[in-house]
């Protein structure tokens, strides 16, 4: 009779037992936090995407990493006593190594449902907002101002540039192109008199040839997305909340702005280039 009511007390006390707990005991059974396993390795991961800047720059000769995303990273492994060690990456395959556990950070993703479905997200890193590179002699400053049949529009087929111009400026004339570079060309070549660009892309399409114009930040409406940092979705969310308070402090005292104008100047910007209204 005792038995019997010590073995219902028992499993009373694991259904109230709290979540806590239950973290705990799958600790114990391998499976380790992205907190506990800095902690315990003195080592944070990231991915690093070569070629994506303002973010990462690789020296090809020597190896060396630099640019935005190195530089936060650097100060976000200071919280722990870390060393940086970067895992060769793309957009589409940090999301995978998160899932996996090859890396505990990725920069510079949209928070898109489809992502949030495998892994989790910090606050925003920074507000990305659209605009426009303008042909030399053109100033838009608002949507209004290219939404108008004479006023021609490149956009890359299939992007979210393409779908802020046929959103925000629908009575322009539109041009879609395969990518790119194809829709720069045709500002470059005179068959366009904007080219439809969130701020970093048109800032770096302007560093590599000045002479395509200005970069214009249109409002009326303010057209922005979140970029963030991805981590891996666990039970254990006390990594991310670490996280998300260095991107608080530093975006507060503007330090997030300093990194990604550095970056920017980096690939060849020229601080003109650079609005002054572009806000991390």
């Amino acid at each position: 009779m005792t038995s019997g009511i010590s073995r219902r007390i028992a499993g009373a006390a694991a259904l109230a037992a709290p979540a806590s707990f239950f973290i705990g005991s799958a600790r114990a059974e391998g499976v380790e936090s992205t907190i506990d396993r800095v902690t315990r390795t003195k080592v944070l991961r990231i991915a690093a995407l070569a070629g994506e800047a303002p973010y990462f720059f690789k020296d090809i000769v020597s190896g060396e990493w630099s640019g935005a995303a190195i530089d936060m990273a650097k100060s976000i492994a200071t919280v722990w006593d870390a060393k940086l060690e970067l895992v060769e990456s793309t957009y589409g395959n940090s999301v995978l190594d998160l899932q996996t556990n090859k890396v505990d950070l990725a920069f510079a993703l949209n928070p898109t449902p489809q992502r949030a479905l495998s892994i989790g997200f910090t606050p925003p890193m920074i507000i990305h907002p659209f605009g426009c590179v303008a042909r030399k002699g053109f100033n838009p400053v608002t949507w209004d101002d290219i939404n108008k049949p004479e006023v021609r529009v490149a956009v890359d087929l299939g992007s979210l540039n393409e779908v802020s111009a046929r959103r925000f400026a629908p009575k322009s004339t539109i041009s879609a192109f395969k990518n790119r570079d194809d829709a720069i060309l045709a500002l470059q070549a005179g068959r366009a008199d904007v080219d439809i660009l969130a701020a970093l892309l048109g800032i770096t399409a302007l560093a590599k040839n000045s002479g395509l114009g200005t970069y214009r930040i249109l409002a009326n409406p303010m057209v922005a997305l979140p970029s963030n940092m991805g981590v891996r979705r666990e039970p254990d969310t006390r990594f991310r909340e670490v996280v998300a308070a260095w991107l608080d402090m530093n975006r507060g005292t503007g330090q997030i702005r300093e990194w990604m104008v550095q970056g920017m100047l980096k690939s060849g910007a020229r601080a003109e280039d650079i609005p002054s209204e572009l806000s991390f």
